[in-house]
Formats: structure tokens, sequence, C-alpha cells
């Protein structure tokens, strides 16, 4: 008996240690199947994704650049913006076909309208085109007008006499550019624009003087360029020799008074533009008027309000201050806010159609002796035919902003 205990013990303890082996591999066998499956698993998602090196990496999120902010508007009063013809009377000159080719790309405006404001010059928060903007979130032309037109920086006109205001003005503009370039523009010489569209100004040059006194005395001390009097030397056949002599001294001493109140501002006369007088004329109407002096002038300034394509200008204006003379140091500004199509064939000034915005404003031109393209003449302000000179027009504004 005892034999055949132990024989089956024997035997049921081999069972016991076969079904150990057998549960081994079983597990042994599902843990490789796991892996088969998974291991098929991701082959199968390589063979669809194009294997490892097409899977995509993960990336930030994309991000916008913000609009440029419009600046919060000065809670100084500022006068109504007259706005010169800077043209010549139907009697003069019109430009010759020859100039009316096709704008280059160079005169286009920035394609893209989200575009950045141009370095370092000032953009007023004070102006007709914001308070259109602001009034009229809902037009379907405020978007284009806004981005291409209210955001870029351009001058700030004084057209007013009212000498008793206008050092405050001048002073809450310069005083909250910071360290912004603003271009200011006096326009209040007796007798402007020989009794056209944006007649007006002082009554005489000895109030003319003194209103100057005080405009300087707002300039501060920063950096700031002055538009002095567009059309005051270009257009000034309505004046008899002797009047044109004083005009043309009172010019001078402004330029002096300008420069002496704030060493860093840059004064620029008026040169007409390409369309209208000769340079060798217009360059000895400058010297009378102190144009060629360190003391009162830092060059020539064209095409304000006009249309006339900037390598026009440019060229004519190198003519200009080759003819002039003074200082190697003198260079020029063009007004480019309305030249991107030039100059109507017929040398129509006045809100005439067809045009479109030009190169936008900046202090970088990469041109020998051009200082600056500026916004001189506000788009979308009318010249006087389409509305009241100077008035704001949406339709207008929109036209030339319009790709």
């Amino acid at each position: 008996m005892a034999g055949v205990r132990a024989r089956r013990g024997a035997e049921r303890r081999a069972e016991r240690r076969r079904a150990a082996r057998r549960n081994v591999l079983v597990t042994v066998a599902s843990v490789v199947a796991a892996v088969g499956t998974v291991a098929g698993l991701m082959s199968a998602l390589d063979d669809r994704e194009g294997g490892p090196q097409a899977r995509p990496k993960a990336t930030g999120s994309p991000t916008l650049e913000p609009m440029p902010a419009v600046p919060t508007p000065t809670s100084a009063p500022t006068p109504a913006p007259f706005r010169s013809a800077s043209s010549p009377p139907p009697s003069e000159p019109t430009p010759s076909k020859a100039t009316e080719r096709p704008a280059p790309d160079t005169d286009r405006p920035a394609p893209k309208p989200s575009a950045p404001a141009a370095e370092r010059l000032y953009r007023h928060g004070d102006s007709q085109v914001l308070d259109w903007v602001r009034a009229h979130q809902g037009d379907p032309r405020r978007p284009l007008i806004e981005s291409r037109i209210a955001r870029r920086p351009a001058a700030v006109w004084f057209a007013d006499h009212a000498p008793q205001t206008i050092r405050s003005r001048v002073r809450a503009v310069t005083s909250s550019a910071g360290d912004r370039v603003p271009v200011l523009v006096p326009y209040a010489i007796p007798d402007r624009d020989c009794g056209g569209a944006s007649q007006g100004g002082a009554p005489d040059l000895a109030a003319y003087d003194a209103w100057i006194d005080r405009f300087a005395a707002g300039l501060g001390t920063g950096e700031v360029i002055v538009i002095l009097e567009p059309d005051a030397i270009a257009l000034s056949e309505c004046l008899s020799k002797g009047q044109r002599a004083a005009r043309y001294a009172a010019l001078a001493r402004a330029g002096r008074v300008l420069k002496a109140a704030d060493p860093q501002a840059r004064v620029y006369y008026d040169a007409g533009h390409s369309g209208w007088h000769g340079a060798g004329e217009q360059a000895a109407r400058l010297r009378e008027s102190g144009a060629a002096s360190a003391a009162s002038s830092d060059g020539v300034f064209t095409n304000v309000s006009n249309f006339h394509r900037t390598a026009d200008e440019v060229a004519y204006a190198r003519r200009v201050l080759a003819a002039l003379g003074g200082p190697k140091g003198l260079g020029a500004v063009i007004d480019t806010s309305r030249n991107g199509n030039g100059a109507p064939a017929d040398g129509t000034w006045c809100d005439p159609g067809g045009r479109k915005l030009g190169r936008a404003p900046t202090l970088r031109t990469r041109a020998a002796r051009i200082d600056a393209y500026l916004w001189i003449k506000l788009p979308g302000e009318s010249d006087g035919c389409a509305a009241a000179p100077g008035t704001f027009t949406p339709g207008y504004a929109y036209e030339l902003a319009r790709d």
C-alpha cells in the first residue's frame, strides 16, 4: 500500500508541475500576443501617416499682430483744417503727358491694411477722418478707410489766425507726441491762396509775425517737422513785387523764429511741385524767403495737396536744391498722400477722380536728399469741389483707399 500511495503522490506532484508550466506558457503567449497587437497598431498608424517622420510636430497657436492703437484725442481745441490747392491757376502750364506713365509699384500704398504706422512719425488723435470712423462703425466703407487712412500718421494743420490760442494748441500736439515726430503746418500767411478756395490768414504781416512767435512758443524742445505755409511762395503772382518781397521776408523771419525756439525743429519751405514752376525760378524765390539759410531752413517741400508721382517729385526737388545752393544738409520732403496714380493728364487738381493713395509716410526714404515722404494733405478731405475746402468726404476717401 505504501508503494501505491508513494506512486500516486509522485504522479500528483508531477501533474501540478505540468499545470504550472502550462499556466506560465499561457501567460507568456498572452503577453506576446498583446505586444504583437500593439506593434501591429503602431505599424498601421505609421503606414497611414507616412511613418514617424511624417507625423506633424506640435506648434504654438498662431498669433495675430494687433492693429496700431488710435491715439486718444487731446483735450485742447484744434482748428477746422483748411487745405491748400498747391496747384497752378488755369493759366499755368500743366504737366506733360510724358510724366503720366503708369504708376510704378513703389508709388502704391502698402498692400496690407494692418501694416503698422510709419516709424517715429506721430499720428494725432484729433482729425475728421477719425471722427468719422468713430461715428460710423457700421458703415461698410469704415474698415478700409480706417486701416489705410485713419491709422496713418498725417500732418496737423493750423489754419486760423486766433493768436490767443495758437500757442496752447500747438503745445497740445507736441507734448502728446512723446518720442514720435509730429508734422505741423502753419497756414496763416496774409492773402493766402490768392483769394481762392482756401483764402484767409492773418490780417497783415505784422499780425502774422506775432502769430508765428506764439506758434513757435508752443513747439517745446522735441523733434518736429514744420511745413511752412504751403503755396506761400509758389502761388504769389497775385501780389505786387513789393508785397512779394515783404512776404518772403516774413517767411525768412518765421523760419528763424521757429528754429531758434526749438533747435530740433526741421523747417521746410514751399517749392510747389514738378508740374508748376521751373526749378531755377522756384529756387530764386526760395532764396529770397530764407530757404537757403541754415538759420531758418532745413530744405523744401513739394507736391502738397497735389498728385504728381514720387519719382517726378524726387527729381524736381533735387533740381530745386541744386539751384538753391546753401548748406549741403538741405533736403526735401514730398507729399505722397494722393499720388499713387499720378496727376490727371488734363491738369485737374480739385478733387479729381481716379486718384489713389501714395507711399505710406516714412522718415526712411533711402533716396539721396529726400528726408521724408509725408501725408501733408489729409486723404479724403476735399480740395473744395466735392465739398467745402477741408471737409472730410467718405466717398472720396474710400475711392482713394481702394485697390
